[in-house]
């Protein structure tokens, strides 16, 4: 029996929990970061003090001093009485894919940790089959497709922010920026990643009907993708999607 803890937010603040759970009962898991932005801010160098600009900042090892983490309230079951004693990922077990909106201190720390990550221009340039098959070859070695690897049966966490799709296939999202992935992209991510075997628990956040004025109840499943007058259903329906491209669903 093969259980995969699934996490549907809300904002992206919920993967400091999910990713603290995981890192506690699979230190060695890799994490596929997808998303438009780097989530990778601290208290110290957030413009905004939006909390889901910063699970990663909170436990990337190397961002976080233990001072700022002794005196943020109500971390204490992360951090400790001592700070920074809790779950840390190793910025080596981390990719990111699809960012194309990154703060100064992000790009900092990204560049000073060696931290793997792929921007839209890399997507464009290079393709999304190129790019994943990079990114899985990051965390699971060059034979990521092969269960022959040493490395090959290493867990992996997906967090996927819906906000990493084109907003004009997910507009009910808080944080959108024009220019994210294609329909098709964006589910190559999620089958790309289940066809490892891999994968072990998962995100999918940033998801609010709420936003378009959508009711989601009796949605219908066959609406026209150019139809924008329902922009919470179009948004709950990809998502959906995506969940199930993650679990194995595949076209053949």
């Amino acid at each position: 029996h093969i259980t995969l803890p699934l996490i549907l937010g809300g904002d992206h603040s919920v993967a400091i929990g999910s990713l603290a759970a995981v890192l506690t009962h699979r230190p060695d898991t890799g994490i596929l970061w997808i998303d438009a932005h780097a989530d990778l801010n601290t208290p110290a160098t957030s413009h905004t003090g939006n909390m889901h600009g910063m699970p990663l900042g909170l436990l990337v090892d190397g961002v976080l001093d233990a001072n700022t983490a002794r005196g943020l309230p109500g971390f204490q079951w992360l951090f400790g009485q001592q700070g920074l004693g809790g779950p840390r990922l190793m910025p080596e077990s981390l990719v990111y894919v699809g960012l194309r909106d990154v703060d100064l201190a992000e790009r900092h720390f990204i560049r000073k940790l060696g931290i793997k990550a792929f921007t839209m221009y890399d997507i464009d340039h290079y393709g999304i089959g190129a790019v994943m098959d990079q990114a899985l070859d990051h965390l699971l070695g060059s034979s990521s497709s092969s269960s022959s690897h040493n490395h090959s049966r290493r867990p992996l966490h997906i967090s996927y922010d819906i906000d990493a799709v084109d907003p004009h296939l997910a507009p009910a999202t808080g944080t959108a920026v024009r220019g994210g992935l294609t329909y098709r992209e964006a589910h190559f991510v999620a089958e790309r990643v289940a066809q490892t075997g891999n994968l072990a628990s998962a995100d999918i956040v940033e998801l609010n009907p709420a936003l378009c004025g959508a009711t989601t109840n009796n949605h219908n499943h066959n609406h026209n993708d150019n139809d924008n007058s329902d922009g919470g259903t179009k948004t709950v329906d990809l998502a959906l999607q995506l969940i199930t491209s993650m679990l194995g669903k595949s076209i053949l």
